[in-house]
């Protein structure tokens, strides 16, 4: 059998799993911003005509979920298990949301780096043969997040410019079995994985809660310099490393001490959250964050990126900060945690499982 364990924390798939579909939801802030033109549907309606902000968002999920299969291909019975995630306290967000899909659901918290947890886990669901196409969501909203662990809307409190803006948007993909063609549904792949490397908690004693971006930088650092050497790679692998939501901040500390550790990626990095607003006229401060934040960058703008073939080979990196309510009330720090997904275009002749 071949091994699919590389390094410390790393896995190269033998059939890399196919992601067959990807659906992306987002709110009207987020549809203004840079990328407005590559989300699938821009919500006007915050409230997504819900009594509250959390059923808001479990909307969100819903809908992004039921396009993802649409435009899958499949039907809603060739789902087999389901992979979802939010910031909000027990996943209520992901459980109401998804209660009418009826899946076999594994709820997944990894703060904002949820969706690179989630594909990951599903992606060894199905390049072990235990499903052949899993559905993973990921989803924040403004307001629920503001509510639950800053302060309510109406207090209209100051924000310092390291914060980041909360995204309201939810990103949905189909991961499939790669049978050497379309995986049964005639679709043409958006891409497949070829690997992924789990991140650890990197904790930096850092204690402040509006300045998430250097809470996980140090996170986001040890994946991709764990990334490099499990693969025996370097920065020049990849087309793009893409962090989740790092923001202005967080960017800079990344880049300077990766540099420091002699990997110069800069050329091609990008971060989901500086991309989805517009800095000089949308009022975001240091950039966009939460779990929908790389989520529905990914679905909207990375992965069909990946499948015309512009990014042959991309690092996907969505990045966390472990904090709750309870836990910095209670004077503790903010770890950080970042998980890589390795994406590459359906028809790459090398892939990450193949490098010897």
């Amino acid at each position: 059998m071949e091994e699919k364990q590389a390094g410390k924390a790393s896995v190269r798939f033998k059939n890399p799993p196919l992601v067959l579909s990807a659906a992306s939801v987002v709110g009207k802030k987020e549809g203004e911003g840079p990328l407005g033109q590559y989300f699938d549907k821009i919500e006007m309606d915050s409230m997504l005509g819900k009594k509250n902000w959390e059923e808001a968002e479990s909307e969100l999920q819903t809908r992004a979920a039921k396009l993802a299969i649409e435009k899958s291909g499949l039907n809603k019975e060739d789902i087999r298990y389901y992979f979802g995630g939010d910031l909000l306290a027990q996943l209520i967000a992901t459980s109401f949301g998804s209660m009418d899909l009826e899946f076999p659901m594994f709820g997944i918290y990894g703060a904002c780096s949820t969706m690179g947890e989630a594909m990951g886990l599903g992606a060894m669901t199905v390049d072990g043969g235990f499903a052949d196409h899993v559905l993973v969501t990921a989803s924040s909203h403004f307001a629920s997040a503001e509510k639950q662990f800053r302060y309510p809307l109406e207090y209209g409190n100051q924000r310092p410019y390291s914060a980041t803006w909360t995204v309201t948007g939810c990103g949905a993909v189909i991961l499939s079995k790669n049978d050497g063609k379309d995986a049964g549904t005639g679709k043409r792949p958006l891409a497949k994985v070829a690997g992924m490397t789990t991140g650890k908690i990197v904790d930096m004693q850092f204690k402040d809660s509006m300045n998430m971006g250097a809470a996980m930088a140090m996170a986001a650092l040890d994946t991709i310099v764990t990334n490099f050497r499990d693969l025996d790679v370097n920065e020049a692998y990849y087309d793009k490393i893409i962090t989740g939501d790092l923001g202005q901040v967080g960017k800079r500390l990344l880049l300077d001490y990766l540099y420091r550790a002699g990997y110069d990626i800069e050329s091609r990095y990008m971060d989901c959250g500086i991309e989805i607003f517009d800095e000089m006229t949308q009022d975001t401060h240091a950039g966009g964050s939460g779990c929908g934040c790389s989520a529905s960058v990914l679905c909207g703008y990375i992965l069909p990126k990946i499948r015309d073939g512009i990014w042959k080979r991309v690092l996907f990196m969505p990045t966390g900060a472990l904090l709750s309510t309870v836990s910095y009330n209670e004077g503790k720090s903010v770890p950080g945690i970042a998980h890589g997904v390795i994406l590459e275009h359906a028809d790459a002749k090398e892939s990450a499982s193949e490098r010897q």
